[in-house]
C-alpha cells in the first residue's frame, strides 16, 4: 500500500509540474497573406482543467474569450468557435510551443513562447527614405457631401511651380495613403517615382482609416468616388497644380472607382487603371475564388462545389426584391450549406448559428452587395478621355484576360480613340514580378512594384500632359 501511495504522489507531482508549464502568457506572430499579426494566449487553470483568453495587440483587442482550452500529453489546443479559430501546438523541452493556427479552414504555422515577440521587418529595397528630393506636405481636405475630413500627403517636384498631378485611389478594404500591405507600400513607391519625374501626387487614407474621418464599414464604391472627387477639388485650389492636367490612378477597386469619378467630372484629364475591373463584381469573385483556390491546393471537386454555392449566393444578392427577402433567402442558403458540410470539416465548437451569422455579416454589408451587383461596363462606355489599362499576367484577383478584354470593348463602344490596353508578363495583382501570382508570394517578394510597370505608367502620362 505504501508503494502505491508513493507512485500516486509521484504522478500527482509530475502532473502538477506539467500543468504549471502551460499556465500563463504565450506570445506568437501569425504570418498570413494579409500581413503579420501578434497574438497572445493567456492560459489559466480551473477546477475542471484550463481556460484562456486571446489578445490581438495590433488590432487593439484584449481578453477575447475562447470556447475551449485543453492541455493533454504536452499538446495545447484552443478554439474560438464563433470566429472558426483553432490553435494546436506541442510544448517542447525548450519551453516553446510549435503549432498551427487555423481559421475558416486556412492553416498557418505559428509558434508560441514566453518572451514578447516582434514582427519581422521584411526587406523592401524600393521603399524611399527621407530626406526626399522633392516637397512633401501632409494635408487635409473636406468631402462636404459626406460631411467628413480626409487626410493625406501631397508631393510636388518643387515647392513652387505649376505641375500636372494625379490622385491615387486604393483597392478594396480599409487602406492607408501608402496602400500598405504585407510590409509593402506601393503607393509610396509610385508617388516617389512620379514626383521625382515631374508629376505631383496626392494620396490619402481611406475614410475611417488612419487619419481620415468617416465610417469605412458603411460605405460603397460610389461613396469612395465622392472622396476622390473631393481630393480633385482640393488639388484645384493649389496654385502649384495645373488644373487642366489632373488624372486619376486607381488600383484594383480603385480602377473601378476612377471611371465613376471621371464620368461625372470634366476636371479629369486621363485615367490609369491598375488591375481595374471590367466585368461585374459577382463574376470577378467567382473567377478569383477558383484561381486562388486552385493555387492553394483545392481539388477540382472542391472548386466546383465552392463555385456552385457562391453562384447561388450572388444570384440571391442580385435578384432579391427587398432587404428582408435578401436576408431570408441568404439565411436559408447558409443553413442548407452548413447542414450539408461533412462533419470532419466543421470546426470544433462551431454552431449553425455562428456559421450563418458570420456569413450573413459579410454578404449583407453595403459594400459587398454593391460590388456583387455593379457592372463597370456602362460607366466605361461613357469615358472618352485618355485611358491606360494594365494588368499582370499572373493576377489571380482580377484576371487579366477577362477584365482587360471587357475594358477594351467598353472603351471602343464609347468611341474612345485614345486608350492603351496592356498585359504585363509575370506580374501579379500588386504588380510584383512573381512566379505564380499566389497571394502567399506577396510578402516573400522583396520587390514592391515592377520598375518596368512604373516606367510604362510614367511615359504614358508624360505623353498626355507634355
Amino acid at each position: 500500500m505504501k508503494k502505491i501511495t508513493s507512485l500516486f504522489l509521484l504522478f500527482f507531482v509530475f502532473q502538477f509540474a506539467y500543468s504549471q508549464e502551460i499556465i500563463g502568457q504565450w506570445n506568437g506572430v501569425l504570418k498570413v497573406p494579409g500581413g503579420q499579426l501578434r497574438l497572445v494566449f493567456n492560459v489559466s487553470e480551473t477546477e475542471n482543467g484550463y481556460s484562456s483568453t486571446m489578445d490581438s495587440p495590433d488590432q487593439g483587442a484584449k481578453g477575447i474569450p475562447t470556447t475551449s482550452t485543453s492541455f493533454e500529453d504536452g499538446v495545447l489546443k484552443i478554439t474560438i468557435a464563433n470566429a472558426r479559430i483553432e490553435y494546436q501546438g506541442t510544448l517542447g523541452e525548450d519551453n516553446k510551443i510549435v503549432g498551427t493556427f487555423t481559421q475558416a479552414g486556412q492553416s498557418f504555422p505559428m509558434d508560441l513562447s514566453r518572451e514578447i515577440v516582434q514582427k519581422e521587418v521584411p526587406k523592401r529595397p524600393q521603399e524611399p527614405q527621407k530626406p526626399f528630393p522633392y516637397y512633401s506636405e501632409d494635408i487635409k481636405f473636406d468631402n462636404a457631401k459626406a460631411g467628413i475630413t480626409l487626410a493625406g500627403t501631397l508631393t510636388l517636384p518643387e515647392e513652387k511651380g505649376n505641375f500636372p498631378a494625379v490622385v491615387l485611389i486604393t483597392g478594396s478594404g480599409p487602406q492607408n495613403r501608402d496602400e500598405e500591405i504585407l510590409g509593402h507600400k506601393p503607393f509610396l513607391v509610385i508617388s516617389d517615382y512620379l514626383t521625382r519625374n515631374g508629376i505631383a501626387v496626392l494620396r490619402f487614407d481611406d475614410r475611417g482609416t488612419a487619419a481620415s474621418g468617416g465610417n469605412f464599414g458603411t460605405a460603397t464604391s460610389n461613396d469612395f468616388a465622392t472622396d476622390v472627387q473631393a481630393a480633385v477639388e482640393f488639388l484645384k485650389t493649389r496654385k502649384e497644380i495645373n488644373k487642366d492636367k489632373i488624372g486619376l490612378i486607381g488600383h484594383s477597386e480603385g480602377g473601378l472607382i476612377a471611371p465613376i469619378v471621371a464620368k461625372d467630372s470634366p476636371d479629369i484629364a486621363f485615367l490609369v487603371l491598375l488591375a481595374g475591373t471590367g466585368i461585374p463584381g459577382g463574376d470577378i469573385l467567382l473567377l478569383q475564388q477558383r484561381l486562388i483556390g486552385a493555387s492553394s491546393g483545392m481539388t477540382p471537386a472542391q472548386l466546383d462545389e465552392n463555385e456552385k454555392m457562391s453562384s447561388k449566393t450572388f444570384e440571391i444578392v442580385r435578384n432579391a426584391a427587398s432587404d428582408e427577402d435578401l436576408k431570408r433567402e441568404l439565411a436559408g442558403l447558409m443553413i442548407q450549406t452548413f447542414r450539408s458540410m461533412p462533419a470532419d470539416q466543421v470546426p470544433e465548437g462551431l454552431t449553425e448559428g455562428d456559421f450563418v451569422n458570420a456569413q450573413m455579416k459579410q454578404l449583407t454589408s453595403p459594400w459587398m452587395i454593391n460590388f456583387i451587383k455593379y457592372d463597370p461596363a456602362p460607366t466605361l462606355e461613357k469615358i472618352k478621355i485618355p485611358v491606360l489599362a494594365i494588368n499582370g499576367s499572373n493576377d489571380l484577383q482580377v484576371p487579366p484576360k477577362e477584365n482587360l478584354g471587357a475594358i477594351k470593348a467598353a472603351l471602343e463602344k464609347a468611341g474612345n480613340e485614345d486608350f492603351t490596353i496592356q498585359e504585363l508578363p509575370g506580374l501579379n495583382h500588386l504588380f510584383q514580378e512573381s512566379s505564380t501570382g499566389a497571394i502567399s508570394e506577396y510578402e516573400t517578394i522583396e520587390q514592391t512594384f515592377s520598375p518596368d510597370a512604373l516606367e510604362l505608367i510614367l511615359k504614358w502620362i508624360q505623353s498626355k500632359v507634355n
